[in-house]
């Protein structure tokens, strides 16, 4: 067991947001949608992947998926969002959601993101926030960022081998702000 992992509830959706900022992880991340092995490593297919697992996971439209994959790509191609550290957070304003929805995704190859450090990335969380909402994505891209700044959150990320164990770390990363 991870030194991170817990039993905890199921519950992925709540409507009261109770993180610092107003927000926590759990409140947005869609753990039915996580990818604990990405099954592609090339930057585009990696969010076509993470977009489609929303899909699956009943949090976009039938006809959103395309719509919102192209989305990403189009922001990803003005200015990346390889943060560096081997992180990443592809991002986009859709209108096709009415809340900030994410999926976690890793990699155990690397992908090229063309991140700041040139490095590769293993651990994505790709996010999608309303269109008409710029506040909620404000408060999402910041609990986001806030944890990913922490080196030990990115190690545990990175070292996650199941869905489960990405589940039990971002809700404990909730929790417990020195994670």
């Amino acid at each position: 067991m991870k030194p991170y992992a817990r039993n905890v509830g199921t519950s992925t959706h709540r409507d009261d947001f109770t993180g610092e900022n107003g927000m926590n992880l759990a409140d947005f991340v869609c753990f039915e949608a996580s990818v604990c092995k990405l099954k592609v490593a090339e930057r585009n297919a990696v969010i076509a992947e993470l977009v489609d697992a929303l899909h699956k996971a009943g949090r976009l439209g039938k006809d959103d998926k395309d719509k919102i994959t192209r989305a990403i790509i189009r922001r990803e191609n003005e200015a990346s969002t390889g943060l560096g550290k081997a992180v990443a957070v592809p991002h986009v304003k859709h209108a096709a959601v009415k809340r900030p929805v994410a999926a976690v995704g890793l990699s155990s190859e690397g992908i090229n993101f063309k991140a700041l450090d040139e490095q590769p990335v293993y651990s994505v969380i790709l996010l999608i926030s309303p269109a008409d909402d710029p506040e909620s994505h404000l408060k999402a891209m910041e609990c986001v960022f806030g944890h990913l700044q922490k080196e030990k959150f990115r190690s545990f990320l990175r070292q996650a081998g199941t869905n489960a164990e990405i589940e039990d770390l971002l809700r404990e990363a909730d929790e417990n702000p020195e994670l």
